[in-house]
């Protein structure tokens, strides 16, 4: 079955959701206290996209080895 959007709340003291959107993966928050600046992070299976104190992880290549399995439906 193909999921077209769905969404996970998180369970730590930040706002925000995880998603599946058409089968790309990530999650959002909204930190209350730290801001990370404006910028783009790269990691080996995330790239995060920090605007102040929201930031939009998105999972980065299908191939590597931690992926978001059933990660938000």
């Amino acid at each position: 079955m193909f999921i077209i959007f769905a969404t996970k709340a998180l369970n730590d003291r930040t706002n925000g959701f995880r998603f599946n959107v058409l089968g790309l993966k990530g999650l959002t928050r909204k930190r209350k206290y730290k801001s990370r600046g404006w910028g783009v992070q790269r990691s080996e299976c995330m790239t995060a996209f920090h605007m102040g104190k929201r930031t939009i992880y998105l999972e980065r290549d299908r191939t590597v080895a931690r992926k978001l399995h059933h990660f938000a439906g």
